[in-house]
């Protein structure tokens, strides 16, 4: 060990999580194969984060996700420099910050991996938002490619008879779009085949949140956000499955072991809205310098939280449903509900807001959520102001600050 190498913590290496080796492999052969599609003959299509992945699958077609191109960026530190360049491109600073890097990054194959694969399709769902719908549409021009867009409604109140059949029948046009580009027929075994991994690769991502339900957590929020990719990106396949397996494993030996995320662990937090890719370790540790564990949040378990609207045995008949009700495609009373089942569930203290600039749909009505978990629940909450991948956004005085003022609250 020369000088300037730091000696190895024990009790640190403990607590690293085993699997994140195997999880940066998956991944990394995923952008290879996403990479050399051109040269095994596969098609790629890009898909919206809450996109109907299912069918791409089934017909053997790469799907490749900007917002999840949009989260490496954030946390490679290279953000601000794309959306500065899309900023120049003339598209507006309000914009999300998503869409920003990557329509900057298309230009210049920029980012972490040089630049995402070219698509041979788009596939655009606004059940998350709608800036996704011209963001796509902007892309689509540029590469010249064929654009699917399926139309979910808001399901604000309720989930008609009438919103299913108008998702329902637009299910059966995107079959139709994909035959057409791919020129061959859907198996519909197969996507029956593919929907079953789906639902199994969900269940599974599910219990591995639901370990923190333990004192302490074997991992924190900050753990979900890493090894949420796999659920995002390859949903419906049997590596989903076996990975999530392993992780799981691994987490009940962590709770039977008592390895905690969070050493000392005395406050148990929620999170809400998407992570600040850039900053991730430094809020993880801001928390645990005061014992406080983020144990849970909204945006991991929206990969699986539709679950119940699902049916194993008539996947593509219950899709229109399952992708139709996800967590920020429904009214914020709804969306309360959900939170303060959450705050129950996992023994939760206190909740923690990021008033994400770039994702309206997201922050909108968190101040009304804000106010019926207190109502509800008496706990108190911290706002922090911030975008997931604009750092210019971020001030760490101020957040600082604010963090310690709440866990001051809550001793």
């Amino acid at each position: 060990m020369n000088g300037t190498e730091k000696p190895i913590d024990p009790e640190k290496e403990k607590r690293k999580i085993k699997s994140v080796r195997r999880m940066k492999d998956i991944m990394t052969h995923y952008y290879i194969d996403a990479k050399t599609a051109d040269q095994t003959g596969k098609k790629v299509a890009w898909i919206t984060s809450g996109g109907p992945v299912e069918p791409l699958i089934a017909m053997d077609v790469i799907p490749v996700y900007p917002e999840n191109h949009g989260a490496m960026i954030g946390a490679a530190k290279m953000g601000v420099n794309l959306c500065e360049k899309a900023e120049e491109m003339g598209y507006a600073g309000d914009l999300c910050s998503y869409a920003r890097a990557d329509i900057a990054c298309a230009t210049v194959n920029g980012g972490p991996i040089g630049g995402l694969p070219r698509p041979d399709m788009l596939v655009c769902c606004n059940n998350i938002c709608g800036t996704v719908l011209k963001w796509y549409e902007v892309q689509a021009r540029y590469f010249k490619v064929p654009l699917f867009i399926l139309d979910t409604p808001f399901n604000h109140t309720e989930y008609t008879p009438e919103a299913h059949a108008y998702v329902r029948a637009q299910l059966d046009e995107y079959i139709i779009f994909l035959e057409t580009h791919c020129k061959k027929t859907l198996d519909h075994d197969r996507l029956a085949e593919v929907g079953r991994l789906s639902m199994a690769g969900q269940r599974l991502w599910q219990q591995v949140l639901d370990t923190t339900v333990h004192r302490p957590a074997p991992m924190s929020a900050f753990d979900a956000f890493f090894h949420l990719a796999l659920i995002v990106t390859l949903r419906g396949t049997q590596t989903v499955v076996d990975y999530y397996t392993e992780l799981l494993d691994e987490m009940k030996t962590r709770v039977a072991t008592g390895i905690a995320a969070v050493p000392g662990e005395r406050y148990r937090l929620l999170w809400d809205n998407l992570p600040v890719w850039y900053r991730t370790r430094w809020l993880s540790d801001k928390f645990a310098v005061h014992s406080a564990c983020l144990v849970a949040d909204t945006y991991t378990s929206s990969w699986c939280g539709t679950l119940r609207y699902l049916d194993e045995n008539d996947f593509l008949g219950s899709m229109a449903q399952g992708y139709s009700r996800v967590y920020i495609n429904i009214g914020t009373d709804q969306m309360a509900d959900m939170v303060v089942d959450m705050v129950d569930k996992y023994s939760v203290n206190g909740l923690v807001i990021h008033s994400n600039r770039s994702c309206k749909p997201y922050s909108l009505g968190q101040y009304d959520i804000q106010r019926i978990v207190q109502e509800k629940r008496g706990i108190p909450s911290l706002v922090i102001e911030a975008d997931m991948t604009d750092s210019r956004s971020f001030s760490e005085s101020q957040i600082e600050t604010r963090i310690d003022a709440f866990m001051e609250v809550l001793k």
